[in-house]
């Protein structure tokens, strides 16, 4: 009797890679990435499935799920994938968890398996960004109609943890530390052992831990308990002290120096320090905490007998994608619109068109062909800045625009190049989104110009959608109050 198939999106990761390599015994691992790099450099003794998977592509994520039964989806997008990238990590995670979900619904999957974060104690309390975005993808995922299971952790602890790396290194090298007001805040993390003992438990299960679980190491703790055990287990006795005059911003900048962690990571779990998670009781949690791993175990077998951090597991293929996505000079915008009611992505793409040629009137006028070609071109240019062709196969909820070609595109570098509009959240907002656009302008002057160019228009097409928005609400209070 042949296994069944596992697909792990994220799978290059701290969680990934210990989910993957704890799963090979009972399923047939597939391992979805789109690092050019780990495709390219197989090692022959692998025994995962790697498939090459474009998440910011929805037939990439279909065609990659084909065949499987059960999908982890452990994605967060707070690594740029572009080298221009404008979008906030939270319009990007929901896009990203949107494609997820209407491919596994698409490949007829049994279960998915979403590993999030732990939600604020006091559901009153308004969830920091980080948080509100891992919500949002448990909310997406579940509109699939699919079974979900979502496990909330608290911070995960293991070799390898982008989080914990940063703690360790702040406690390594600050011999004196002011702790801010949010080092009180309580917690409760959770080793990554009891994370794969969760997984395992629930995966192929999907009748008995359907909906959302809250996951907890056995220790309830502040974030200034963390830093004082992990002093303890490097040998170190550091003067802490609190200093509750500092604010978020400043201790993200601390943080993100001190700890040598980019902005765009540090920023959002700083944000999260400011609230107490803990684990609730539930059927899943209470199975694991008698025999959970304590906090002082996992931190001392995530450090080496010198006090530093064990690497990552994607150390290595980060820099070789890094260096992959600066030379490719690829473009990313993703912007998150209110929709107005009863509307659809392809109503939106039509209101788009007609909209953008009367705001930039002067300048710019708007030719649609009858063979499906968008073209947008200057009052008094016969070539076209940018020549769009409408895909086939798309639907009233997500409408793709090729970039075929245009003054302003380098469509040889990459074809691949695309507007789309997808609907989302029942169609509350409609994402708009520029993939794998190449500009033919040279990089400074095009991230000077075109680019600015592009989100004044976005920032502009939004209010205007605001506006149809706030217009319709009316009509719609009016109307009640003549019924009435």
């Amino acid at each position: 009797m042949s296994q069944a198939v596992v697909a792990i999106a994220g799978a290059t990761g701290f969680v990934g890679t210990a989910i993957r390599n704890s799963l090979l015994e009972q399923f047939t691992v597939r391992g979805l990435t789109r690092s050019a790099y780990k495709l390219s450099h197989p090692d022959p003794n692998d025994p995962v499935q790697w498939v090459h998977c474009n998440a910011y592509s929805a037939s990439s994520v279909e065609q990659a799920l084909q065949g499987t039964d059960y999908l982890i989806y452990l994605i967060h997008s707070m690594v740029p994938s572009s080298r221009l990238t404008q979008a906030s990590f939270q319009d990007l995670d929901l896009l990203l968890a949107d494609n997820f979900a209407q491919g596994a619904k698409a490949a007829g999957l049994k279960q998915i398996l979403y590993v999030g974060g732990l939600m604020p104690d006091d559901e009153r309390e308004e969830a920091s960004q980080h948080l509100s975005s891992r919500y949002e993808v448990e909310q997406v995922l579940q509109a699939s109609g699919l079974p979900v299971t979502a496990l909330r952790c608290g911070v995960i602890v293991g070799p390898g943890g982008s989080s914990l790396r940063i703690l360790i290194n702040l406690v390594r090298r600050l011999p004196i530390m002011g702790l801010p007001t949010w080092t009180w805040s309580q917690t409760q993390p959770v080793a990554i052992q009891d994370v794969l003992k969760a997984v395992k438990l629930c995966l192929g299960e999907p009748g008995e831990y359907s909906g959302s679980f809250d996951i907890g190491g056995p220790d309830l703790m502040t974030y200034k308990d963390m830093m004082q055990i992990t002093a303890e287990e490097m040998g170190k006795n550091p003067w802490m002290f609190p200093f509750p005059f500092v604010t978020l911003g400043i201790s993200k900048r601390w943080v993100s120096t001190i700890s040598n962690s980019s902005q765009a990571l540090v920023s959002p779990l700083v944000d999260s320090l400011r609230h107490d998670l803990r684990a609730k009781s539930n059927q899943l949690q209470d199975q694991l905490v008698s025999s959970a791993v304590t906090f002082r175990e996992s931190v001392a077998a995530s450090m080496d007998e010198h006090g530093f951090p064990l690497q990552n597991p994607r150390q290595e293929l980060k820099r070789e994608d890094q260096q992959m996505i600066r030379e490719q000079r690829r473009v990313r915008s993703v912007q998150r619109l209110p929709l107005p009611p009863g509307k659809d992505a392809r109503w939106a793409l039509e209101e788009y068109v007609r909209w953008l040629p009367q705001f930039l009137k002067p300048f710019l006028r708007c030719d649609v062909l009858e063979d499906r070609r968008v073209l947008f071109c200057l009052r008094f240019l016969s070539t076209p800045l940018l020549d769009l062709h409408l895909r086939q196969g798309g639907d009233e909820h997500r409408t793709v625009l090729d970039i075929i070609g245009g003054l302003l595109a380098d469509t040889r570098e990459s074809p691949e190049g695309r507007l789309e509009f997808v609907e989302v959240f029942d169609g509350k907002y409609v994402i708009a989104a520029i993939h794998d656009f190449c500009p033919s302008l040279p990089w400074y002057i095009y991230n000077t110009t075109q680019a600015v160019v592009h989100l004044f228009v976005m920032s502009a097409f939004e209010r205007h959608l605001a506006r149809m928005c706030e217009a319709s609400l009316v009509v719609d209070t009016n109307a009640e109050r003549s019924a009435e």
